[in-house]
């Protein structure tokens, strides 16, 4: 006969992918696992960006940390750097975003509309009420709820069931944003409801009465971790997936090439004029055309004189001249090179960072 405790472990829906969340685990940190934003806003832990409204000035250090509630080895922590007090519409936000095409599913603007639900463990020494808004960016429409904090420095896990907005319109079969989670952290009173709201026409940041300003000591921390949005009307047990699964997922939207030393690393070719072309292949295709940011010092070794002679020399620029879904190219130029004829073989090596972004 089964105990209760093996009767816990039984899932109450069925088994497969669940979490429409990636990285809701925090254990992927590609930019790094400490990021300082200040007067701005920005990417921390993968998938995971600070927000900002109305210009708002405020500085946090976001970082990934092992203080975790059980089950989990990692959580994003916010930690206030210097004071603010919110007016007007001032926002500070943490946010996560999700492709319209990974939403249709909830069959949103029709009477076939589904539940789902949204649930997070958190913690902060800054007890109160807070905002979280779910919120439809392609027909402006959101959904504003609460949630209490209501011990100091104790991991508390919260659910928010969200009713399905039969009312606006479907989700665009698409790669662009369908709707975006927002955790409000310190909103100015311009965007302060009454109460929670069900699904209203409206474009901006809400939050609800009483929400707190996390910003007003630089004492505030702030930890988030557990995030799970699921289809139903009960929060099921987290969605674990391995890191590999989580990197992988996450790199459709940011990959990061870290070289740190000059080792050849692409193979490249040598073109007419003082170009050497190569191919940067991310590990998966990417939800658009990335941007591409570049750090470092490229570096060329190229064959000199069609024998065994290589020489290694810095490359003068770094240029993106062109990119798909799955494949980078970049020229780098050397005044060295013209005198060697075209068509060399050659490699690029890199020290330094190259990023391609995607990001929603």
């Amino acid at each position: 006969m089964s105990n209760a405790r093996e009767l816990a472990q039984i899932p109450s829906t069925p088994s497969g992918r669940r979490n429409l969340i990636i990285n809701g685990a925090m254990t992927v940190a590609q930019r790094g696992t400490s990021i300082s934003i200040t007067n701005t806003t920005g990417y921390t832990l993968d998938r995971f960006k600070i927000g900002r409204g109305s210009n708002y000035n405020f500085d946090v250090d976001v970082s990934q940390s092992s203080d975790a509630p059980t089950d989990f080895a990692n959580s994003l922590k916010i930690d206030v750097q210097a004071t603010a007090t919110p007016s007007a519409s001032d926002n500070a936000t943490l946010e996560y975003f999700i492709e319209g095409q990974d939403l249709t599913h909830l069959n949103y603007g029709s009477s076939s509309g589904k539940y789902v639900v949204l649930s997070f463990w958190v913690k902060s020494n800054k007890t109160g009420t807070y905002g979280c808004q779910f919120k439809l960016d392609s027909n402006s429409r959101n959904f504003t709820n609460s949630y209490t904090i209501s011990s100091s420095n104790t991991w508390e896990k919260k659910t928010i069931t969200i009713n399905p907005d039969t009312a606006g319109a479907a989700f665009a079969d698409n790669n662009l944003v369908g709707a975006r989670i927002i955790w409000h952290l310190s909103t100015g009173p311009d965007d302060i409801l009454s109460g929670n709201r069900d699904w209203t026409a409206d474009a901006l940041f809400r939050s609800v009465t009483g929400q707190v300003n996390l910003l007003d000591s630089t004492s505030n921390e702030f930890y988030l971790t557990g995030v799970q949005l699921e289809v139903g009307t009960v929060a099921t047990e987290f969605e674990h997936r391995s890191f590999g699964e989580e990197l992988a997922l996450c790199q459709r939207y940011y990959t990061k090439f870290d070289f740190p030393q000059t080792t050849p690393f692409f193979l490249s070719h040598k073109q007419t004029g003082n170009t050497v072309r190569s191919t940067v292949t991310t590990p998966v295709p990417m939800r658009t055309t990335p941007t591409i940011n570049a750090s470092g010092q490229p570096y060329i070794r190229y064959n000199w004189d069609s024998g065994s002679n290589l020489i290694i020399d810095d490359g003068t620029s770094l240029t993106v001249i062109g990119s798909s879904l799955d494949a980078n190219r970049f020229t780098v130029s050397n005044s060295d090179v013209t005198s060697v004829g075209n068509n060399v073989g050659a490699v690029l090596a890199y020290a330094g960072d190259l990023e391609c972004d995607s990001e929603l």
